[in-house]
């Protein structure tokens, strides 16, 4: 089982980290992380991570999946990056991403009559690629799963690894990790967390990534759909 993760500069690190130490317990295969080039690349974390192989070198694997991060604009526009996501998407037996690197699905065409999730704050953008917006830690629609914002990159993992290797195995990382949340707060959600603390993230969000939502708008009239993937299930 060959999993290929996208890895591109300002991705949010977790999104990437956390479902590839999950899913690297499937066992045999190998996992790598995909880039333009093998130099350093920056994350939103402040500090860089290898990459294992090049677009080149892997034109083919079981599992595809993007993470997200404030650079997912830029990969958009990036035609090297979004042809390999097409490429290796249209001949994965699961296309999957976490956080908004849905969107990036989206704008290789990948989930277009797919029901798909992103974090909280871009969820109705999933839209404008084709997709339905479907709220969930992880929704999963025939070989497509998709996960949530940042953490809910490794519900989706397990989700996965349970898919594909059954509940029992997924129960085994699951205690290996010693995954057992158990969050100081209950702010985790839009709803819990409270429309004070919702504005300020927003507030936020806008400075980080100014100009995003036109960004994606022009991504979705450019790429639109023109490279759907296989619908069939695994």
């Amino acid at each position: 089982m060959n999993i290929a993760f996208l890895l591109f500069p300002n991705v949010t690190q977790l999104d990437l980290t956390g479902p590839a130490q999950v899913l690297s317990r499937l066992g045999g295969g190998r996992l790598d992380l995909v880039a333009g080039s093998l130099e350093p690349v920056p994350t939103d974390a402040g500090f860089s991570i290898l990459p294992t192989a090049t677009y080149a070198d892997v034109p083919a694997a079981d599992i595809l999946c993007v993470p997200g991060g404030i650079g997912v604009a830029k990969v958009m526009d990036d035609d090297a990056a979004m042809a390999w996501v097409a490429q290796v998407g249209a001949g994965a037996a699961w296309v999957t991403s976490v956080c908004t690197g849905s969107l990036i699905l989206g704008a290789a065409g990948l989930i277009e009559g797919y029901k798909a999730t992103t974090h909280w704050a871009w969820h109705e953008h999933l839209a404008l690629f084709g997709a339905e917006p479907t709220q969930g830690r992880t929704v999963v629609d025939r070989n497509r799963v998709t996960g949530g914002g940042v953490t809910a990159g490794i519900d989706f993992a397990l989700t996965l690894t349970a898919l594909i290797k059954g509940e029992e195995h997924a129960r085994l990382v699951q205690l290996s990790l010693e995954y057992d949340p158990a969050p100081p707060f209950d702010a985790g959600s839009p709803e819990r967390a409270g429309e004070e603390l919702v504005a300020l993230y927003r507030r936020r969000a806008d400075r980080l990534a100014p100009g995003r939502e036109a960004e994606l708008r022009a991504a979705a009239g450019r790429r639109g759909r023109a490279a759907p993937g296989s619908r069939g299930s695994s």
